[in-house]
């Protein structure tokens, strides 16, 4: 047996080792079925007539809130159970010395799409744009869209008060966005993916 805040972990040192390889293989297993959700919107978006591609922060993955801290709050942040991904039209990103740049400016309008895996009920995707996009100009940091992506994750909770209604602002930028909200358990092929996430996401997109 071991402890875990307290409360006493019964069986013995085989089942103990099930159970561990068991909760890993559970949560590969979802990571993995969050990547094929991900890259199956990226396909579908991309033959729209937008041709919109990934948004690439750091390379070709997955924006999360990142520590390997030992603190017990920060603990809470080994798994990562908030991810996003940004889609842009290709005409308004380019790739420069290996990093994507998508240049903010007053026309930036991108669709943004986050996955809450231990959201206050359950997990649930948000999709949906961010527009009115603006740099305030205090944070030399800030020199394109790609930036934000780190930013907005330790911000969530003050950006996402209200998804279907964001107008945020701080000392480096404001912008506002609306976000529509789907369970992921309820996302279970294209034509969910497609009705739930891409239709509404569009028609946001192209007002």
């Amino acid at each position: 047996m071991f402890f875990i805040k307290g409360v006493k972990i019964m069986g013995n040192k085989s089942e103990l080792i099930e159970q561990i390889d068991l909760a890993f293989d559970f949560i590969r297993k979802l990571y993995l079925e969050v990547s094929y959700l991900i890259k199956e919107i990226e396909a579908m978006l991309n033959e729209e007539e937008e041709k919109f591609v990934i948004g690439k922060p750091s390379g070709y993955g997955i924006t999360v809130r990142r520590s390997a801290g030992l603190e017990a709050n920060n603990v809470n942040l080994w798994l990562f159970t908030k991810l996003a991904v940004f889609f842009v039209p290709e005409e308004r990103t380019e790739m420069r010395g290996g990093q994507q740049i998508t240049k903010i400016d007053d026309d930036l309008k991108v669709l943004y799409l986050r996955i809450d895996l231990q959201d206050e009920n359950e997990p649930t995707v948000y999709s949906g744009i961010l527009h009115s996009i603006k740099n305030k100009g205090t944070a030399k940091w800030i020199n394109k869209f790609e930036n934000l992506m780190g930013h907005f994750e330790y911000n969530d909770e003050r950006i996402l008060k209200n998804p279907e209604k964001i107008d945020y602002q701080d000392a480096y930028i404001e912008l506002k966005g609306k976000l529509i909200q789907n369970t992921l358990l309820e996302i279970n092929n294209g034509e969910d993916i497609r009705e739930k996430i891409i239709k509404p996401s569009l028609e946001l997109y192209r007002k």
